[in-house]
Protein backbone atom coordinates (compact mmCIF):
# COMPACT_ATOMS: atom_id res chain seq x y z
CA UNK A 1 0.00 0.00 0.00
CA UNK A 2 2.81 2.37 0.94
CA UNK A 3 4.46 1.66 -2.38
CA UNK A 4 1.41 2.92 -4.29
CA UNK A 5 1.29 6.04 -2.15
CA UNK A 6 4.95 6.78 -2.98
CA UNK A 7 4.27 6.24 -6.70
CA UNK A 8 1.28 8.63 -6.64
CA UNK A 9 3.34 11.27 -4.82
CA UNK A 10 6.15 10.93 -7.39
CA UNK A 11 3.75 11.25 -10.33
CA UNK A 12 2.19 14.31 -8.71
CA UNK A 13 5.60 15.95 -8.30
CA UNK A 14 6.57 15.20 -11.89
CA UNK A 15 3.32 16.65 -13.22
CA UNK A 16 3.78 19.71 -11.03
CA UNK A 17 7.31 20.27 -12.34
CA UNK A 18 6.16 19.82 -15.92
CA UNK A 19 3.37 22.31 -15.42
CA UNK A 20 5.73 24.87 -13.85
CA UNK A 21 8.19 24.52 -16.74
CA UNK A 22 5.46 24.98 -19.33
CA UNK A 23 4.27 28.17 -17.68
CA UNK A 24 7.78 29.63 -17.37
CA UNK A 25 9.22 28.34 -20.64
CA UNK A 26 11.04 30.77 -22.90
CA UNK A 27 12.97 29.94 -26.09
CA UNK A 28 16.74 30.09 -26.13
CA UNK A 29 17.74 33.74 -26.46
CA UNK A 30 20.09 34.65 -29.32
CA UNK A 31 22.21 37.67 -28.54
CA UNK A 32 23.96 39.30 -31.51
CA UNK A 33 27.71 39.64 -31.03
CA UNK A 34 28.88 43.29 -31.07
CA UNK A 35 31.59 44.30 -33.54
CA UNK A 36 33.98 47.24 -33.42
CA UNK A 37 35.33 48.37 -36.76
CA UNK A 38 39.06 47.83 -37.13
CA UNK A 39 40.20 51.39 -37.75
CA UNK A 40 43.20 51.59 -40.11
CA UNK A 41 46.20 53.41 -38.67
CA UNK A 42 46.11 55.92 -41.50
CA UNK A 43 42.59 56.87 -40.38
CA UNK A 44 43.12 56.88 -36.64
CA UNK A 45 46.10 59.22 -37.10
CA UNK A 46 44.19 61.83 -39.06
CA UNK A 47 40.39 61.74 -38.84
CA UNK A 48 37.53 61.33 -36.40
CA UNK A 49 35.96 58.01 -35.41
CA UNK A 50 33.42 56.39 -37.76
CA UNK A 51 29.71 57.19 -37.59
CA UNK A 52 27.81 54.15 -36.28
CA UNK A 53 24.12 54.86 -35.51
CA UNK A 54 23.06 53.88 -31.99
CA UNK A 55 19.89 52.38 -33.44
CA UNK A 56 21.90 50.10 -35.75
CA UNK A 57 25.08 48.95 -34.00
CA UNK A 58 27.40 46.59 -35.83
CA UNK A 59 27.14 42.90 -34.97
CA UNK A 60 28.70 39.77 -36.47
CA UNK A 61 25.29 38.42 -37.35
CA UNK A 62 24.01 41.71 -38.79
CA UNK A 63 27.07 42.17 -41.00
CA UNK A 64 26.85 38.58 -42.25
CA UNK A 65 23.16 38.99 -43.03
CA UNK A 66 23.79 42.31 -44.78
CA UNK A 67 26.53 40.78 -46.90
CA UNK A 68 24.25 37.96 -47.99
CA UNK A 69 21.45 40.38 -48.85
CA UNK A 70 23.87 42.64 -50.75
CA UNK A 71 24.77 39.81 -53.12
CA UNK A 72 21.30 38.21 -53.28
CA UNK A 73 19.14 38.83 -56.36
CA UNK A 74 16.04 38.20 -54.27
CA UNK A 75 15.71 41.97 -53.76
CA UNK A 76 14.95 42.72 -57.43
CA UNK A 77 11.59 42.43 -59.11
CA UNK A 78 12.49 39.50 -61.39
CA UNK A 79 15.34 38.33 -59.15
CA UNK A 80 18.00 38.91 -61.82
CA UNK A 81 20.16 41.61 -60.20
CA UNK A 82 21.50 42.37 -56.74
CA UNK A 83 23.13 45.38 -55.09
CA UNK A 84 26.45 43.91 -56.25
CA UNK A 85 25.33 43.98 -59.88
CA UNK A 86 25.92 47.75 -59.89
CA UNK A 87 28.40 47.79 -56.99
CA UNK A 88 30.88 45.04 -57.82
CA UNK A 89 33.84 44.26 -55.53
CA UNK A 90 36.06 43.93 -58.61
CA UNK A 91 35.35 47.59 -59.45
CA UNK A 92 35.73 48.94 -55.89
CA UNK A 93 31.96 48.48 -55.52
CA UNK A 94 30.91 50.39 -58.64
CA UNK A 95 30.57 49.11 -62.21
CA UNK A 96 32.34 49.86 -65.49
CA UNK A 97 29.50 51.48 -67.43
CA UNK A 98 28.68 55.21 -67.56
CA UNK A 99 25.25 54.53 -66.06
CA UNK A 100 23.95 51.23 -64.73
CA UNK A 101 21.25 49.13 -66.36
CA UNK A 102 18.21 47.94 -64.38
CA UNK A 103 16.16 44.76 -64.67
CA UNK A 104 14.09 46.13 -67.59
CA UNK A 105 17.16 46.99 -69.66
CA UNK A 106 16.79 50.72 -68.99
CA UNK A 107 19.88 52.82 -68.39
CA UNK A 108 19.88 55.05 -65.34
CA UNK A 109 20.97 58.67 -65.46
CA UNK A 110 23.81 58.48 -62.95
CA UNK A 111 27.07 56.63 -62.59
CA UNK A 112 27.06 54.05 -59.80
CA UNK A 113 29.03 55.53 -56.89
CA UNK A 114 31.81 53.33 -55.46
CA UNK A 115 31.24 52.12 -51.91
CA UNK A 116 34.05 52.38 -49.37
CA UNK A 117 34.87 54.31 -46.20
CA UNK A 118 31.18 55.21 -45.93
CA UNK A 119 31.24 55.28 -42.13
CA UNK A 120 33.32 58.47 -42.31
CA UNK A 121 30.77 60.50 -44.29
CA UNK A 122 30.09 62.90 -41.43
CA UNK A 123 27.32 64.92 -43.06
CA UNK A 124 25.39 61.65 -43.60
CA UNK A 125 24.25 62.70 -47.09
CA UNK A 126 24.58 59.91 -49.61
CA UNK A 127 24.16 59.56 -53.40
CA UNK A 128 25.43 62.03 -55.98
CA UNK A 129 22.76 64.57 -55.05
CA UNK A 130 22.74 64.00 -51.28
CA UNK A 131 19.09 63.00 -51.22
CA UNK A 132 19.57 60.06 -48.82
CA UNK A 133 20.28 61.11 -45.23
CA UNK A 134 21.68 57.79 -44.02
CA UNK A 135 23.06 54.56 -45.43
CA UNK A 136 19.89 52.83 -44.30
CA UNK A 137 17.71 55.22 -46.28
CA UNK A 138 20.01 54.94 -49.27
CA UNK A 139 19.51 51.17 -49.36
CA UNK A 140 15.71 51.54 -49.41
CA UNK A 141 15.34 53.44 -52.68
CA UNK A 142 16.92 51.20 -55.36
CA UNK A 143 14.62 48.26 -54.57
CA UNK A 144 11.51 50.12 -55.74
CA UNK A 145 13.18 52.42 -58.27
CA UNK A 146 11.50 51.63 -61.62
CA UNK A 147 14.75 51.82 -63.59
CA UNK A 148 16.83 49.89 -61.06
CA UNK A 149 15.50 46.83 -59.20
CA UNK A 150 11.88 47.70 -60.05
CA UNK A 151 10.52 45.65 -57.18
CA UNK A 152 8.10 46.16 -54.31
CA UNK A 153 9.17 46.07 -50.70
CA UNK A 154 6.06 44.11 -49.75
CA UNK A 155 6.97 41.40 -52.26
CA UNK A 156 10.60 41.40 -51.16
CA UNK A 157 9.70 41.01 -47.49
CA UNK A 158 7.30 38.19 -48.38
CA UNK A 159 10.02 36.36 -50.32
CA UNK A 160 12.46 36.78 -47.45
CA UNK A 161 9.88 35.69 -44.88
CA UNK A 162 9.11 32.51 -46.86
CA UNK A 163 12.75 31.73 -47.52
CA UNK A 164 14.10 28.57 -45.83
CA UNK A 165 17.03 30.42 -44.20
CA UNK A 166 16.39 34.15 -43.91
CA UNK A 167 13.97 34.07 -40.92
CA UNK A 168 16.63 32.37 -38.81
CA UNK A 169 19.32 34.77 -40.04
CA UNK A 170 17.14 37.75 -39.10
CA UNK A 171 16.49 36.21 -35.69
CA UNK A 172 20.23 35.82 -35.12
CA UNK A 173 20.90 39.41 -36.24
CA UNK A 174 17.91 41.25 -34.77
CA UNK A 175 16.33 38.78 -32.31
CA UNK A 176 13.12 38.50 -34.31
CA UNK A 177 11.86 36.30 -37.14
CA UNK A 178 9.47 39.06 -38.25
CA UNK A 179 11.25 40.46 -41.31
CA UNK A 180 10.68 44.09 -42.32
CA UNK A 181 12.17 46.38 -44.92
CA UNK A 182 13.64 48.48 -42.10
CA UNK A 183 15.59 45.52 -40.71
CA UNK A 184 16.64 44.49 -44.22
CA UNK A 185 18.27 47.84 -44.98
CA UNK A 186 19.77 47.98 -41.49
CA UNK A 187 21.62 44.76 -42.24
CA UNK A 188 22.80 45.99 -45.65
CA UNK A 189 24.03 49.24 -44.08
CA UNK A 190 25.97 47.29 -41.44
CA UNK A 191 27.82 45.38 -44.17
CA UNK A 192 28.48 48.56 -46.16
CA UNK A 193 30.05 50.26 -43.13
CA UNK A 194 32.68 47.52 -43.02
CA UNK A 195 33.88 48.31 -46.57
CA UNK A 196 37.13 50.03 -45.64
CA UNK A 197 39.89 50.84 -48.13
CA UNK A 198 43.16 52.06 -46.60
CA UNK A 199 46.04 50.15 -48.14
CA UNK A 200 47.12 52.13 -51.17
CA UNK A 201 50.73 52.82 -52.04
CA UNK A 202 50.25 56.38 -50.82
CA UNK A 203 48.89 55.10 -47.49
CA UNK A 204 52.02 53.02 -47.05
CA UNK A 205 54.15 56.01 -48.01
CA UNK A 206 52.42 58.14 -45.38
CA UNK A 207 53.11 55.45 -42.79
CA UNK A 208 56.80 55.34 -43.76
CA UNK A 209 56.53 51.87 -45.27
CA UNK A 210 57.47 52.66 -48.87
CA UNK A 211 58.75 55.48 -51.06
CA UNK A 212 57.13 57.41 -53.88
CA UNK A 213 58.77 57.84 -57.26
CA UNK A 214 59.94 61.26 -58.42
CA UNK A 215 56.98 61.36 -60.82
CA UNK A 216 54.49 60.52 -58.04
CA UNK A 217 55.98 63.20 -55.79
CA UNK A 218 55.75 65.78 -58.55
CA UNK A 219 52.16 64.71 -59.15
CA UNK A 220 51.40 65.32 -55.47
CA UNK A 221 52.95 68.77 -55.80
CA UNK A 222 50.75 69.49 -58.84
CA UNK A 223 47.72 68.29 -56.88
CA UNK A 224 48.43 70.60 -53.93
CA UNK A 225 49.62 73.77 -55.64
CA UNK A 226 47.03 76.47 -56.21
CA UNK A 227 48.94 77.67 -59.27
CA UNK A 228 48.84 74.19 -60.79
CA UNK A 229 46.26 71.45 -60.20
CA UNK A 230 44.58 73.15 -57.22
CA UNK A 231 42.74 69.90 -56.41
CA UNK A 232 43.00 69.83 -52.63
CA UNK A 233 40.12 72.19 -51.79
CA UNK A 234 37.50 69.55 -52.64
CA UNK A 235 39.49 66.33 -52.43
CA UNK A 236 41.67 67.07 -49.43
CA UNK A 237 45.33 66.59 -48.74
CA UNK A 238 47.42 63.79 -47.22
CA UNK A 239 45.99 64.86 -43.86
CA UNK A 240 42.57 63.69 -45.07
CA UNK A 241 42.91 60.02 -46.08
CA UNK A 242 39.30 59.98 -47.32
CA UNK A 243 40.44 62.10 -50.31
CA UNK A 244 37.08 63.87 -50.40
CA UNK A 245 35.28 66.48 -48.33
CA UNK A 246 31.95 64.72 -49.06
CA UNK A 247 30.52 68.14 -49.90
CA UNK A 248 28.63 69.31 -52.98
CA UNK A 249 30.10 71.46 -55.75
CA UNK A 250 29.36 72.63 -59.25
CA UNK A 251 32.74 71.79 -60.75
CA UNK A 252 32.10 73.34 -64.16
CA UNK A 253 30.95 70.29 -66.10
CA UNK A 254 28.11 72.11 -67.88
CA UNK A 255 26.93 75.61 -68.73
CA UNK A 256 23.29 74.47 -68.43
CA UNK A 257 21.87 71.51 -66.55
CA UNK A 258 19.72 68.59 -67.57
CA UNK A 259 20.41 67.11 -64.12
CA UNK A 260 20.07 69.67 -61.31
CA UNK A 261 21.86 67.51 -58.74
CA UNK A 262 21.58 68.91 -55.22
CA UNK A 263 19.29 71.66 -56.52
CA UNK A 264 16.56 69.11 -57.28
CA UNK A 265 16.76 67.93 -53.66
CA UNK A 266 16.85 71.28 -51.86
CA UNK A 267 14.74 73.25 -54.31
CA UNK A 268 17.29 76.05 -54.11
CA UNK A 269 18.42 77.23 -57.57
CA UNK A 270 21.77 78.15 -56.02
CA UNK A 271 22.38 74.41 -55.67
CA UNK A 272 21.73 73.59 -59.32
CA UNK A 273 24.52 71.59 -60.88
CA UNK A 274 26.10 70.66 -57.58
CA UNK A 275 27.12 67.05 -57.00
CA UNK A 276 28.89 65.23 -54.21
CA UNK A 277 32.67 65.14 -54.42
CA UNK A 278 33.71 61.49 -54.90
CA UNK A 279 36.78 60.05 -53.23
CA UNK A 280 39.94 59.85 -55.31
CA UNK A 281 40.73 56.45 -53.85
CA UNK A 282 40.69 53.48 -56.21
CA UNK A 283 40.54 55.52 -59.42
CA UNK A 284 42.39 52.68 -61.14
CA UNK A 285 39.25 50.56 -60.77
CA UNK A 286 36.30 52.96 -60.91
CA UNK A 287 36.19 54.31 -64.48
CA UNK A 288 34.20 55.90 -66.03
CA UNK A 289 34.13 59.13 -64.03
CA UNK A 290 31.79 61.98 -62.98
CA UNK A 291 28.15 61.71 -61.92
CA UNK A 292 27.08 60.70 -65.40
CA UNK A 293 30.16 58.66 -66.32
CA UNK A 294 31.02 61.00 -69.18
CA UNK A 295 34.79 60.58 -68.94
CA UNK A 296 36.15 57.15 -69.81
CA UNK A 297 39.74 57.77 -68.66
CA UNK A 298 41.71 59.71 -66.08
CA UNK A 299 43.40 61.57 -68.92
CA UNK A 300 40.00 62.93 -69.96
CA UNK A 301 39.28 64.04 -66.38
CA UNK A 302 42.63 65.85 -66.09
CA UNK A 303 42.16 67.45 -69.51
CA UNK A 304 38.74 68.70 -68.41
CA UNK A 305 40.10 70.43 -65.31
CA UNK A 306 43.02 71.75 -67.32
CA UNK A 307 41.09 73.32 -70.17
CA UNK A 308 37.42 72.22 -70.29
CA UNK A 309 35.62 74.09 -67.49
CA UNK A 310 32.18 75.47 -68.36
CA UNK A 311 30.94 78.63 -66.66
CA UNK A 312 27.45 78.90 -65.15
CA UNK A 313 25.58 80.89 -62.53
CA UNK A 314 26.29 78.37 -59.78
CA UNK A 315 29.86 77.34 -60.58
CA UNK A 316 31.89 76.93 -57.44
CA UNK A 317 34.24 79.85 -56.62
CA UNK A 318 36.98 77.23 -56.23
CA UNK A 319 36.89 76.86 -60.03
CA UNK A 320 38.69 80.18 -60.20
CA UNK A 321 40.36 79.50 -63.55
CA UNK A 322 37.07 79.02 -65.38
CA UNK A 323 37.54 82.12 -67.54
CA UNK A 324 40.58 80.49 -69.15
CA UNK A 325 38.94 77.07 -69.29
CA UNK A 326 40.91 75.51 -66.44
CA UNK A 327 44.27 75.31 -64.74
CA UNK A 328 46.23 74.89 -67.99
CA UNK A 329 48.61 72.13 -66.95
CA UNK A 330 51.65 71.21 -68.98
CA UNK A 331 51.83 67.75 -70.55
CA UNK A 332 54.43 66.72 -67.97
CA UNK A 333 52.30 67.90 -65.05
CA UNK A 334 49.27 66.09 -66.44
CA UNK A 335 51.19 62.84 -66.70
CA UNK A 336 52.66 63.22 -63.20
CA UNK A 337 49.28 64.08 -61.70
CA UNK A 338 47.80 60.90 -63.16
CA UNK A 339 50.60 58.77 -61.72
CA UNK A 340 50.07 60.32 -58.28
CA UNK A 341 46.30 59.76 -58.44
CA UNK A 342 46.84 56.10 -59.28
CA UNK A 343 49.00 55.74 -56.15
CA UNK A 344 45.77 56.24 -54.17
CA UNK A 345 44.39 52.90 -55.41
CA UNK A 346 44.18 49.88 -53.13
CA UNK A 347 44.25 46.51 -54.98
CA UNK A 348 43.86 44.58 -51.71
CA UNK A 349 40.41 46.13 -51.27
CA UNK A 350 39.20 44.30 -54.38
CA UNK A 351 40.31 40.90 -53.12
CA UNK A 352 39.48 41.18 -49.41
CA UNK A 353 37.62 37.91 -48.69
CA UNK A 354 35.38 39.69 -46.18
CA UNK A 355 33.89 41.64 -49.08
CA UNK A 356 33.47 38.83 -51.60
CA UNK A 357 30.29 36.95 -52.41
Amino acid sequence: MKTWIYILILISLLLSCSSDNDEGYSPLEITPTPVNLEIPQIFSNNILPPVIPTENPLTEQGIALGKRLFFDRILSGDQTISCASCHSPQNAFTDDTPTSIGIDGINGTRNSMPLFNLAWNYNERFAWDGKELSLERQALEPVENPIEMHSDWGDVVSRLQNHPEYPQLFEEAFETTMITKELTVKAIAQFERTLISANSKFDRYTLGQTALTTQELNGLDVFLREDKGDCFHCHGSPNNPLWTNNDFHNNGLDATFTDLGLGAVTGDPNDNGKFRTPSLRNLAFTAPYMHDGRFATLEEVIDFYSEGLQNSATIDPLMKNVTQGGVQLSDEDRADLKVFLLSLSDPSFLTNPAFQN
